[in-house]
């Protein structure tokens, strides 16, 4: 087996390498990285979301389970009441039926957190009713499930 002649730095050394990046170069790895560019930000808060992305990307993020957690323990402590609002969890294989334009509608719940209409996959019931009524619904109200906290 042969080295390559500039093998892949380690994610230890590209860690290590970010707090001595020219801000230009910083830049270049932000923007292959996320889409869109922060404002007013400072140079700090670059290195540590972009050490953090590139962990990510290295060793895995967070299961789904895992950052609903933090996000539900976020929502519950924090003094700025701003969450995400209530949200419904519903059991894999739930059915959801709605009538409209006198037609039925069935919302089916999927094991990976989707939702099944006639076939077609939405990432959430707000999709779901929007494609059912082609105007922008809340999907909870719109198949008349209320979310709560447990």
């Amino acid at each position: 087996m042969r080295n390559s002649p500039n093998p892949a730095p380690t994610l230890a050394a590209q860690l290590a390498a970010l707090p001595q990046l020219p801000q230009d170069r910083l830049w270049a790895l932000w923007d292959a990285h996320f889409p869109r560019r922060p404002k007013r930000v400072q140079r700090r808060y670059l290195e540590a979301r972009l050490a953090y992305r590139l962990q990510e990307i290295a060793l895995g993020g967070l299961p789904p389970v895992v950052k609903a957690h933090l996000a539900d323990c976020g929502e519950q402590h924090s003094k700025i009441k701003v969450g995400r609002g209530p949200e419904v969890r519903m059991m894999p294989g739930t059915t959801l039926i709605r009538e409209w334009d006198r037609r039925e509608y069935r919302v089916t719940v999927l094991p990976d957190g989707l939702y099944e209409l006639n076939g077609q996959r939405y990432k959430s019931l707000s999709a779901a009713a929007r494609a059912i009524t082609g105007t922008h619904w809340s999907g909870p109200a719109f198949f008349g499930v209320k979310g709560g906290r447990k």
